[in-house]
């Protein structure tokens, strides 16, 4: 099955131009290794033998960070097929659009070092003209991200149609209105994390002064936001119950919590998470009554009219 995927090219998209006019799509996360031959089925398997690795030449990274630039370079590097779709923003409001044709290939010295060949569409995607489901999904903090869910509206501004408005293509949800809602707390959330009751005690997950944290990559899906405590002993689980079944959300929770734990976790830190959601939910009280370390929150939203 052909997959789509949002790529940044460099931080703040500073490469973009160079691997539009060099052919290519590239990561690099500090990697100086060829992989050639090197890469599991699975990126957990990868990250088992990577991550040692990386935190024995970077000392003063932690597994959060050690995690993320193995899975990515993985995901990048191997787990996008021939045919699968990148779209990359340049830098200027738009979207690159390109299909992989190549294998992986590593270019010792070069930026973005752990490269694949594209070949770019004469089509730029404007950013205005996503859904407001896609312009979100895309908009997530990080090097990559999956959107092979909106494969059908992407394929629509590929061939310059504007597509009819999606909100969601989760089986799990229930409530479309209340998705699309959370979709903006969440974006709010990380813009304004400081000035909330968690941003007290915790602050977004960062990586070299790049918040890393939203939509934080696992091997059972992606966390809304990962957030560690000021004094660094407390890693925090957040989701937003975006519309979906009471009993998804907290299963999702506790996955999500069990891979910090095993997998990003320092021996020293705990695990904790939070659940937030628009209206009080008695089945999620329920279920929290005897899970530990996991906690609820509402939230409100105000709206006013000043007469000019």
């Amino acid at each position: 099955m052909k997959r789509f995927y949002r790529l940044m090219l460099g931080k703040g998209s500073e490469y973009a131009n160079n691997c539009f006019s060099g052919n290519f799509v590239g990561v690099y996360f500090g990697i100086d290794l060829d992989l050639t031959g090197r890469f599991h089925e699975t990126w957990k398997d990868f990250n088992k033998e990577f991550i040692p690795i990386y935190l024995k030449n970077r000392p003063n990274k932690k597994k959060v960070a050690a995690g993320l630039a193995c899975a990515t370079v993985w995901v990048v590097s191997y787990f996008m097929k021939i045919g699968d779709i990148v779209l990359c923003p340049n830098g200027s409001g738009s979207y690159l659009v390109g299909e992989v044709e190549g294998d992986y290939y590593y270019q010792a010295g070069q930026i973005l070092p752990h490269r694949r060949r594209v070949k770019w569409y004469p089509t730029l995607i404007e950013r205005s003209t996503l859904s407001d489901a896609l312009r979100h999904s895309t908009g997530t903090i990080g090097t990559y991200c999956d959107i092979t869910k909106y494969a059908e509206e992407i394929e629509s501004l590929i061939g310059g149609q504007r597509p009819p408005t999606i909100l969601s293509t989760d089986a799990t949800i229930e409530d479309a209105s209340e998705f699309a809602l959370e979709k903006h707390l969440e974006e709010f959330l990380v813009k304004n994390w400081s000035q909330t009751e968690l941003g007290k005690k915790y602050n977004i997950y960062e990586e070299e002064g790049e918040l890393v944290g939203q939509q934080y990559p696992t091997d059972t899906g992606n966390i809304d936001i990962l957030a560690i405590s000021k004094d660094k002993k407390v890693l925090l689980v957040v989701e937003l119950k975006k519309g979906r079944a009471s009993d998804n959300v907290v299963g999702q929770v506790q996955r999500y919590m069990g891979y910090v734990k095993e997998e990003l976790a320092e021996s020293n830190q705990h695990v904790h998470g939070v659940i937030i959601a628009l209206e009080d939910d008695i089945k999620i009280k329920r279920a929290l009554a005897v899970a530990s370390n996991i906690e609820f929150y509402r939230y409100q939203v105000s709206f006013k009219l000043y007469k000019n």
